[in-house]
């Protein structure tokens, strides 16, 4: 969390990245820092000079997967506000999909996720985010694209946090109040409490950092 809306709120992002500064020199120098996905971009300025961040992102992961469906020339790219789409789009640009993006608006107490631009109908949408908790914005984005005719959706997101087992609501069994729900569900292995609730149940599929963290160690 960057955000400090009430008094008496940690920013809870800026406490760990202190910490993690304060990791002891490596033999060749600072110790490097992996971090997938950081939540905020403005984040990376938190960390100090006695580490190096290397930031890395999980999406080329999902992209290699996207290669592999059978379906793959009918994918739209769905992005579940703004700050998804800075974020992202430019690593679906040279792959030449469409792309969707939603926006909230607050209605009173609620949130309202609405189409912003973007053409759903008939395509298998893939909404990409950088983690999910409660699940509750991608359950109303599956809602309205199923609403705007999308023939199947989907999602990937980096961190599968899913506090209080959230994840429980996405099961194929159960569906997500829309249409068949969610067809596959793609997250990594960055939070390993959720790889163990999940594995083998459907729609979710495990996507390993294992490689990514390798290559970007250069081990």
């Amino acid at each position: 969390m960057e955000r400090v809306e009430t008094e008496g709120d940690i920013a809870t992002a800026n406490t760990l990245a202190r910490l993690l500064s304060n990791v002891p020199p490596s033999r060749g120098g600072p110790t490097s820092l992996v971090i997938f996905d950081i939540h905020a971009l403005q984040e990376r300025f938190y960390f100090g000079d006695a580490v190096l961040p290397l930031f890395e992102s999980g999406v080329p992961l999902l992209l290699e997967r996207l290669r592999q469906l059978p379906d793959k020339e009918s994918i739209t790219i769905a992005y579940p506000d703004e700050g998804a789409w800075k974020r992202f789009h430019y690593q679906f640009k040279s792959e030449g999909y469409p792309e969707v993006i939603c926006t909230k608006v607050r209605d009173g107490s609620k949130r309202i996720v609405r189409l912003k631009e973007g053409e759903p109908k008939d395509r298998h949408v893939v909404i990409v985010d950088d983690l999910v908790q409660s699940g509750g914005t991608l359950i109303e984005c599956h809602a309205l694209l199923a609403t705007l005719g999308a023939k199947h959706v989907s999602a990937f997101v980096t961190h599968g946090v899913f506090p209080n087992m959230s994840w429980v609501k996405f099961r194929a069994d159960l569906g997500s109040g829309a249409q068949d729900g969610f067809r596959y569900f793609w997250l990594t292995d960055s939070c390993p409490q959720t790889v163990r609730d999940v594995r083998n149940k459907a729609p979710f599929e495990v996507l390993s950092l294992a490689g990514p963290i390798a290559a970007a160690l250069q081990i």
